[in-house]
């Protein structure tokens, strides 16, 4: 079995700048799939973009807005998952505390109707700021894997969590894990292998340089089978504060020769998906 890497541009559509950059990372090849944030007013114009490519994202759902951008709003519009001002709050363990599975499926559902009525048809979702996977409070992991399973789409879980996490899970999350995996094979819903993407602030790291020789690391740690390689690659004034310069790191990251050559050097084959 060979080593398969699927390079993704996560949150296409957030606002201009980072489509602009997804958009041109995909047309020189740098990446090999992005995914979708429906809720976003710029998510229709980011959606044509990468249509005029012929590419399609993935479904990208989303249940929490950011900080540093007006806030999104939900396109089903459950109470449960918006404030007051009918906008989506910008702290995961909020929606963790209070959010209800039929409510967030109905919004997930919402965003893949959203999709398919402008012809887009994506074969995967994955969860923006890891809400589905319980990391913030509640898990509706097994809804989300029952409704990939309906509507026929792969899932962003890893079989390996550890290269995400940074070590073994706590006892009670290992469990779920271990339990959402079997349901996925049960159901037919296609999963990565591994998933990593780096996870430290620009403090943290220091360097651009250090932000790369992490991602040379993760690359060389790669095992067999499918896996999923996310950034968030974007331009530094797109992105208020320290996230902004990580984001620009990564965007430089994916066109830096130096990641190239150990693309080519690890023997890693570069793939659109998990699922093929």
């Amino acid at each position: 079995m060979s080593r398969r890497l699927v390079i993704t541009a996560d949150d296409l559509g957030r606002e201009a700048g980072t489509t602009e950059v997804i958009v041109a990372l995909l047309a020189e090849g740098n990446v090999t799939a992005t995914t979708l944030i429906c809720v976003s007013p710029a998510a229709e114009r980011a959606a044509s973009q990468v249509a005029e490519l012929g590419v399609v994202p993935r479904l990208h759902v989303t249940l929490t807005s950011e900080r540093g951008i007006p806030r999104w709003r939900p396109l089903h519009g459950a109470a449960c998952l918006a404030d007051g001002d009918g906008t989506l709050h910008d702290d995961p363990f909020v929606l963790g505390a209070r959010g209800e599975a039929r409510h967030v499926m109905e919004e997930a559902d919402a965003q893949l109707r959203w999709m398919r009525v402008r012809r887009l048809a994506p074969v995967a979702a994955d969860s923006h700021a890891g809400t589905l996977y319980g990391l913030h409070g509640r898990s509706w992991l097994a809804e989300t894997l029952e409704w990939c399973a309906r509507h026929c789409l792969a899932f962003r879980l890893p079989r390996d969590p550890e290269p995400y996490i940074g070590g073994p899970l706590p006892p009670r999350l290992a469990q779920a894990h271990e339990h959402a995996v079997a349901l996925a094979d049960a159901l037919g819903v296609a999963l990565p292998q591994t998933i990593a993407t780096n996870r430290r602030t620009a403090h943290e790291l220091g360097t651009y340089e250090r932000l790369r020789d992490d991602y040379l690391r993760r690359l060389a740690a790669l095992p067999e089978g499918t896996s999923e390689l996310f950034l968030h690659p974007s331009r530094e004034d797109a992105v208020t504060g320290p996230d902004g310069v990580v984001r620009a790191w990564e965007a430089r990251l994916l066109r830096d020769p130096v990641w190239h050559d150990a693309l080519e050097k690890e023997g890693v084959e570069l793939a659109g998906g998990w699922w093929d």
